[in-house]
């Protein structure tokens, strides 16, 4: 239906017959002389209708509107352009040629939009609602066609590496992987249920067990949990998986493959090794498992500085194990009421036990702070050495466990660095690699035992002896996280491929034998038979596509996101099911007033 796209002709079609088709992006009347920009997914094109040239079709032009889909055909010439007059655009590839039309075919007409395309909009509600509209506009494009191109660099790359695609059962049985299952009934066995996976986890080992040895998927992944800007119901991984593989093998493998991914999407050179920490490093210096480094504003112990402090406070913590730690937000003591309130908030979330965060200021020479008074000469001095507290800087201080310190200290860093704009680089790329994870923490509400990462991670080697002893809190994880600017890019582990192991870690998280046989008694007797050494990671391709196309939310890459509340309100889901249906599932429904169910889906 066409010769040519609406963003491929050039001074060298000159004099050319061409069609084009696509949507009428903006129409112009110039005294007579109708323009019709012309856009399609590559590009926009100025097409000019004169009634010398074709009367119909200049007729027929005056009644366009925008995001109509026509037909053009015509002649290419070049835009006017002397001294006295310049129409062409540098602003657009084609501005220096236009379409002078000769036919006209109105393809389909448009109804009068529900938003301009040409604008952004703050309703994201409208957006979602005719999002086959917001996917029209260049923005929109471009994010979804760079995350084709990202996905397919990153196939072209596994596929290199002899890694073979294969897929994994969407209709699964319900696994642990730290969120609710989305759960499906099974008509065929009444009363029985599908659980939708958050992650092809066991299966991917299974295909290890098989002798497949590499292995991977774009696989479709369901969490049932709270949604954020980073988040969705449902979500998209890029899941690796090997045999006869160690930590470094996995680490070398994901670093080219962002590096082919990032060059495919930004033509930039990301490092070919990232650097590392440990996660009680990342934890201790940044307060979080996922830091970004793009800023300073580290944390810093103050054990030293009080030592021998007489306030109550710190001698009480200090005397317990615990932890006194402060990070300085440089030329930051101008802070606002606001500012300040929303700080106070925010550690209160993280675990503050009091109101407000404990601080120092220097501002205009004076030191301000209730905390001053009581320090001693001594420990004012190693503060501010400690610090380096300057004119303008602000010191925010927390005392307590050393995990409560961190979490606190963590969250208040990250907001100090929103407020203080220092994220706003979008072109400074600094991956990181977070090892030496906990195998387990400890449930704050139940005191139970849960898996940092999933319960199939193996433990360090060095700390076997610790998980034999019951010693949960101090057994590391073969496990490693790949961090980019604050987001998790993906996370894995080597996994467990013993049997007698894999039975150990159930039952360190409470899970019996009976239980274990329930749930996992296919991987367990699969392990029976030569399980080789076997290990992976998920990247998160959402959040990947979201950097590198510069946006703050996933569902500006996802082609047909939920809302901020799990609904798709274009295609109203999630929506009241009829009692037949149900029925025919064996599911009975709280919602029983069949008219308002009516009423409220209309």
């Amino acid at each position: 239906m066409r010769t040519h796209h609406c963003n491929e002709l050039r001074e060298s079609h000159i004099g050319q017959a061409v069609t084009l088709i696509g949507w009428v992006n903006s129409a112009r009347d110039q005294g007579g002389v109708i323009f019709i920009d012309l856009r399609d997914r590559e590009g926009v094109t100025q097409c000019v209708f004169r009634t010398e040239v074709s009367n119909d079709a200049a007729d027929l032009s005056h009644k366009l509107r925008v995001e109509d889909v026509v037909q053009i055909s015509g002649r290419v010439e070049a835009r006017l352009r002397s001294e006295e007059i310049d129409t062409t655009n540098d602003k657009l590839a084609t501005g220096k040629i236009e379409v002078v039309a000769d036919q006209l075919v109105v393809i389909n007409k448009a109804d009068v939009l529900p938003f301009q395309l040409d604008k952004e909009l703050s309703n994201e509600d409208l957006r979602m609602k005719y999002r086959y509209l917001d996917l029209r506009r260049p923005r929109m494009t471009r994010n979804i066609r760079l995350r084709s191109k990202i996905t397919s660099a990153a196939r072209r790359f596994l596929n290199d590496a002899g890694y073979d695609e294969i897929e994994t059962p969407i209709l699964s049985n319900p696994t642990p992987e730290g969120a609710r299952d989305f759960l499906v009934p099974a008509r065929l066995n009444p009363g029985r249920f599908y659980a939708l996976p958050q992650a092809p986890q066991q299966y991917k080992q299974l295909l290890m067990v098989a002798g497949i040895e590499k292995y991977f998927q774009i696989a479709r992944c369901f969490r049932d949990e709270d949604l954020r800007a980073d988040r969705q119901p449902e979500f998209t991984q890029i899941d690796i998986e090997a045999s006869f593989v160690g930590q470094e093998d996995i680490i070398r493998l994901v670093e080219g493959l962002l590096q082919e991914m990032f060059q495919a999407g930004l033509g930039i050179e990301i490092p070919k090794s990232f650097e590392r920490m440990t996660y009680q490093q990342a934890m201790d210096i940044y307060g979080s498992d996922k830091p970004d480094t793009r800023y300073d504003l580290k944390i810093i112990d103050l054990a030293q500085c009080f030592a021998q402090t007489e306030f109550k406070i710190f001698r009480s913590v200090l005397d317990q194990g615990g932890v006194v730690r402060a990070i300085n937000a440089k030329s930051f003591a101008s802070i606002t009421t606001g500012q300040m309130n929303r700080l106070n908030e925010i550690a209160v979330q993280a675990g503050l036990p009091v109101k407000n965060l404990a601080f120092i200021k220097l501002e205009n020479g004076e030191y301000k702070s209730p905390l001053w008074k009581i320090f001693t000469d001594e420990e004012k001095s190693a503060v501010v050495k400690a610090m380096n507290l300057e004119e303008g800087d602000i010191v925010f201080f927390a005392a307590g466990s050393r995990e409560n310190v961190s979490t606190i200290l963590g969250r208040v860093r990250t907001e100090c660095a929103e407020m203080l704009q220092l994220t706003l680089n979008k072109n400074q790329w600094n991956f990181l690699w977070v090892v030496d994870f906990p195998l387990l923490a400890q449930d704050e509400e139940s005191g139970n035992w849960v898996a940092v990462h999933h319960p199939f991670t193996r433990p360090h080697p060095d700390d076997l002896q610790k998980l034999a002893s019951g010693d949960f809190a101090n057994v590391r994880a073969v496990a490693y996280d790949v961090v980019l600017n604050g987001y998790e890019l993906g996370g894995g582990s080597i996994r467990i491929h013993e049997k007698d192991l894999q039975a150990q870690m159930f039952s360190a998280l409470g899970i019996d034998e009976h239980e274990q046989q329930i749930k996992f008694g296919h991987l367990l007797d699969a392990f029976r038979f030569g399980a080789p050494p076997h290990g992976g990671l998920a990247l998160g391709l959402d959040r990947i596509a979201m950097l590198i196309a510069g946006e703050d939310s996933i569902r500006e890459v996802i082609a047909f996101p939920k809302n901020n509340k799990g609904a798709d309100l274009m295609a109203s889901s999630p929506c009241h099911i009829e009692h037949k249906l149900l029925r025919e599932v064996y599911i009975s429904s709280t919602y029983k007033e069949a008219k308002q169910t009516v009423s409220s889906d209309s």
